[in-house]
C-alpha cells in the first residue's frame, strides 16, 4: 500500500488527510509535538454541521520531526507559506529517490523553494474546501464540497502520477488529474487574492461588500486587476471562469472570507508576501500597475506588524 504523510494537521491538511484516512488509506500525519499531544488526547476532529453531535473523530498516525524516518511513497505538503522552510527541513527523512511530493499552497513561489532542496521529487496542487482550524482544534467544514487536482509540472502523464491519482482518488472528494497544472494554480492564486483584496480592504465578508453602493463595482475591479498579472503571465483565464469567479466575489449575502481576512479577525499573521506581495510583483515585471493589490499588502503588513510587536495579541 502507498504511505502517505501528511505534513501538518491544520484546516487543509486535517481535512484531506482525515478523508484519506478514513478511506482506509495508509496516512501518517507531520505535526509539531504540541500539535500531536493534542491530538493523540482529543483525537482529529472534523465537524461539518457546525453541531456538536455532527463531529468526526479519529485516531490518527502521528510522527514529530524527531521520530520521522522514511522514505514515503507521496508527501501532501499543507502548511502556510511562512512554515514552508521548517516544513522541508522537517519532512526531509521522508523523502528518498520516488517519493513524490504534492504542495497544496498558495501561489507559486514555494514551486521553486521545494524544487531546489527535492529536485524532480515536486508535482502541482490545488485543492478547494471552506474549511477553518478552530481554537480547540477541530477542523471546520463550512461547505459540504472539496477537491483537488494534481499534475505533473510539465503536464505528462507518468507513472507517479498514475499511482497519486489512485492513491487520493475515491476518499471522500473530487479528485482531477490536471495536464496544466500550472493554470490550475495560477487560477487559485487568482481567486485568493482578490478575495483577500476585497473583503480585507473593505472588512467585511463577499456579502457585506457586494450589499453597499460601489460595493459590486470594486469586487469587479479587483478581479480584473488581479487577472490581468495571470493573463500577462501566460494564464488567461477563460470567459466562463472569469464570470464565475466574477459572480462568487460579488454575490449578495455572501458569508464567504477567505483564509487571510480570519487571520486578521483572529490575530494571527498572514500570507501577504506569499500571495499578494508576490502576485504585485509578477504585475510589475509585466509592467502592470496593481494599486488595489498594493493597497491590501499595506494593510495586512501593518496587521502583521503589530502582532510581531505585540506577541500576547496572537
Amino acid at each position: 500500500m502507498t504511505r502517505i504523510l501528511v505534513v501538518g494537521a491544520g484546516a487543509t491538511g486535517g481535512y484531506f488527510g482525515a478523508r484519506l484516512a478514513q478511506a482506509s488509506r495508509d496516512v501518517t500525519f507531520l505535526v509539531r509535538p504540541a500539535r500531536a499531544a493534542e491530538l493523540r488526547s482529543e483525537g482529529l476532529r472534523i465537524s461539518t454541521g457546525g453541531r456538536a453531535d455532527e463531529v468526526e473523530r479519529l485516531l490518527p498516525k502521528l510522527v514529530t520531526a524527531a521520530d520521522l524516518i522514511g522514505p514515503y511513497d507521496l508527501v501532501l505538503l499543507t502548511v502556510k507559506g511562512g512554515a514552508l522552510d521548517a516544513a522541508l527541513r522537517d519532512m526531509a527523512p521522508a523523502v528518498g529517490a520516488d517519493t513524490a511530493i504534492v504542495p497544496f499552497l498558495n501561489g507559486i513561489g514555494h514551486l521553486a523553494a521545494i524544487g531546489s532542496r527535492f529536485p524532480h521529487a515536486v508535482l502541482g496542487g490545488v485543492v478547494k474546501v471552506e474549511a477553518q482550524l478552530a481554537p480547540d482544534g477541530t477542523v471546520t467544514v463550512s461547505a459540504p464540497a472539496a477537491s483537488m487536482e494534481i499534475g505533473e509540472l510539465d503536464g505528462a502523464d507518468t507513472p507517479r502520477l498514475r499511482v497519486a491519482a489512485e492513491t487520493l482518488g475515491s476518499a471522500g472528494f473530487d479528485l482531477r488529474v490536471c495536464d496544466d497544472i500550472r493554470t490550475a494554480m495560477w487560477h487559485k492564486w487568482v481567486f485568493i487574492s482578490a478575495a483577500t483584496v476585497i473583503t480585507c480592504l473593505a472588512q467585511g465578508t463577499v456579502g457585506d461588500v457586494a450589499g453597499v453602493p460601489g460595493g459590486p463595482d470594486f469586487a469587479a475591479a479587483v478581479l480584473a486587476e488581479a487577472a490581468a498579472v495571470s493573463d500577462a503571465a501566460g494564464h488567461p483565464l477563460p470567459a466562463d471562469a472569469y464570470a464565475g469567479l466574477l459572480a462568487t466575489l460579488s454575490r449578495q449575502g455572501s458569508p464567504f472570507v477567505p483564509s487571510m481576512y480570519r487571520d486578521v479577525a483572529q490575530g494571527r499573521p498572514t500570507e501577504v508576501d506569499q500571495v499578494l506581495v508576490s502576485l504585485a510583483a509578477e504585475g510589475r515585471r509585466h509592467g502592470l500597475s496593481t494599486a488595489l493589490l498594493d493597497a491590501a499588502v499595506v494593510r495586512l503588513r501593518v496587521h502583521d506588524r503589530h502582532l510581531a510587536a505585540d506577541p500576547d495579541q496572537r
